[in-house]
């Protein structure tokens, strides 16, 4: 199915849910007990009304108020409707948040449910201009505890798993779902919206406000993970993690489930803080195919406008990817592509001193062979970039074996300092394109890139490669 077709039915398929939800019986969490005075724990009256509108597809509202709650999860049938003036407030005890079989970071393990779920559920929606707020820094706190232990240990690639956060919203397993409408998502403990072995999902109308109180460590915006037919359009996010990321799973155990992320549509969003702006793994085990993200603007508290990052042992591929009308103000790299990413976090060896361990850590520390493991992409395309003001414009490093191949960019206006490099390609064509640098791009190869406007290249060695390890946490989070 092409993508503009594939367009037209997700949108008819919003208008019928919207149809759908019109006629439906309206259920106020309050005649269920709950109370709006960001005190009293909410969770089982709220969850009452969702279960009571799951026997007629109704639509559960709540007055205006702050309903402080634990997990809750959105059934068949069901419109969550969160307006103007409700808060749906996440409780600060993980305890309120059941540990249920999911995917977190490429691994399946088991894992606090989100603040509001849609697991294993068909035709569901969480919309309306309200608020959901994880009141996250508590969990943010945690984790820097905890990992200020575990990284003079050698085990910095544990701490993002050990450290339990639940998520904000999490659609997993499920089909036919909506969220947004104007919805307001803050602080979320760990990642803000995590659509998980997902289809037919659309994201259509959220805010992202995860900066608040602090800087949460891998608060991503939206995460779109072994998933498909995913429409994400008129997102606003700040966040201090990937904004708008595509993942498809860690290592052995990513190969063996082997779901690819497939038929993606990004568009019409923004990126005013975060990792980067549109991101592609580092979880790439499953692969990515057919995947468009465009107009997109980036600012410049976002280090990378475009990027895609593995590892040697992640495995997988990347085809038919498009990316264009990027508008890029202030970012300091424009296109970042690294397969060696992070080596203190991709890469996890058990200390021989520890004998007793959770069984995810066997997974993570499985060995992947190399020629198993270094990820293939190839196929892309990325046009009409606009960016000023930018510090770099290409840090682009493959692998000898196994290089970026047949990667197009076309309508390239780059202002930058340097040109950055371009290293382990194939089959690069640039086509009009204007680079304003005051240091050239360095290729290794001149005749694996052609096309750069004449100047604006020299052949050179490869830079040294940077260990994120010797960074900060907070730097190497923004890695």
């Amino acid at each position: 199915m092409n993508t503009t077709k594939w367009i037209r039915l997700a949108l008819a398929a919003i208008l019928a849910l919207g149809m759908a939800g019109a006629g439906a019986k309206t259920y106020n969490a309050g005649s269920y007990g709950a109370k709006g005075d960001g005190v009293t724990l909410n969770t089982k009256a709220i969850q009452a009304a969702i279960d009571a509108a799951a026997k007629d597809g109704g639509t559960v509202v709540l007055s205006p108020g702050t309903y402080l709650s634990g997990s809750i999860f959105v059934k068949n049938g069901v419109t969550l409707q969160v307006d103007k003036g409700v808060t749906i407030l996440g409780s600060q005890r993980i305890e309120d948040y059941p540990v249920m079989p999911t995917r977190i970071a490429g691994i399946e393990m088991s894992w606090p449910a989100a603040l509001v779920n849609v697991y294993e559920q068909k035709n569901a929606a969480i919309t309306g201009a309200g608020t959901i707020d994880g009141d996250g820094k508590i969990f943010w706190d945690s984790y820097w505890t905890l990992r200020k232990t575990y990284e003079p240990r050698g085990l910095r690639w544990a701490s993002d798993y050990d450290a339990k956060r639940p998520r904000l919203i999490q659609v997993f397993n499920s089909s036919q779902v909506k969220v947004g409408g104007g919805l307001l998502l803050r602080r979320s403990g760990f990642w803000t919206l995590h659509i998980c072995y997902s289809t037919d999902i659309t994201v259509d109308g959220v805010v992202i406000r995860n900066n608040e109180g602090g800087r949460g460590p891998s608060t991503d915006g939206i995460d779109i993970d072994s998933s498909k037919k995913i429409l994400v359009q008129n997102a606003d996010i700040a966040v201090n993690d990937d904004a708008l990321c595509m993942k498809a799973g860690r290592d052995s155990d990513g190969q063996r489930v082997n779901r690819p992320t497939e038929d993606v549509v990004i568009r019409d969003s923004i990126v005013r803080d975060g990792a980067a702006g549109v991101t592609f793994g580092s979880e790439t085990a499953g692969g990515f195919r057919n995947i468009e993200a465009y107009n997109i603007t980036v600012l410049d508290k976002v280090p990378v406008g475009i990027l895609f990052k593995s590892a040697h042992t992640r495995g997988g591929f990347g085809e038919n990817l498009r990316l264009h009308d990027f508008t890029m103000k202030g970012t300091p790299v424009v296109i970042r592509i690294t397969m060696n990413w992070n080596p203190s976090y991709s890469y996890a060896e058990i200390p021989k001193d520890i004998k007793d361990y959770p069984p995810y850590w066997k997974a993570l520390a499985t060995p992947v062979p190399r020629e198993k493991g270094i990820a293939h992409f190839h196929d892309v395309r990325i046009w009409n970039i606009q960016a000023t003001g930018a510090t770099t414009a290409f840090e682009v490093d493959g692998y000898k074996e196994v290089p970026l191949d047949r990667f197009s960019l076309a309508n390239l206006d780059i202002e930058a300092e340097k040109g950055g490099h371009i290293y382990d390609v194939k089959a690069w064509k640039f086509t009009e394109t204007k680079l304003r640098l005051k240091q050239p791009v360095a290729i290794e190869d001149a005749s694996a890139v052609k096309g750069l406007p004449a100047g604006s290249a020299v052949v050179g060695p490869a830079p040294p490669k940077e260990d994120p390890s010797k960074k900060s946490f907070e730097e190497q989070d923004k890695t």
